[in-house]
């Protein structure tokens, strides 16, 4: 799935987008990367939820952002993308879940599934390095 997130930029499961999403290890301090579905931000963001399929707890991708939200690139394509991370709380993270949920109803059983809230990531593309 990371392959195909490479090498299209419209890689997709279902009607789910997918991009690559490369976080350092919160322990380890290792890069790791995963396929992840996203959706946009509306304002040029990537949105990423760390649903897990409603599993008991986030999925370890979300502990290293949490641990170096601004060490996360994303792969769309060609494209590689230094981002900042930031979870969104309160009215911004139930605006942004509603958008996930009309354009991909599955995410909204996830919530039946735990009892823990399903962390929404937004991803803002940080400004290049002036060295």
């Amino acid at each position: 799935m990371v392959r195909r997130a490479r090498r299209s930029g419209s890689a997709k499961l279902g009607p789910m987008r997918i991009l690559a999403l490369t976080t350092v290890g919160a322990k380890s301090g290792e890069r790791r990367e995963v396929p992840v579905a996203w959706f946009p931000g509306g304002d040029g963001s990537w949105l990423v939820v760390a649903s897990a399929n409603g599993a008991a707890r986030n999925p370890a991708w979300y502990h290293n952002i949490a641990a170096h939200p601004d060490d996360v690139t994303i792969e769309i394509g060609d494209r590689r993308i230094a981002v900042a991370a930031e979870q969104l709380h309160g009215q911004d993270r139930a605006d942004a879940l509603a958008s996930i949920i009309s354009s991909a109803p599955n995410f909204a059983s996830y919530n039946d599934k735990t009892d823990r809230e399903i962390p929404v990531i937004r991803l803002t593309e940080r400004p290049a390095r002036q060295d």
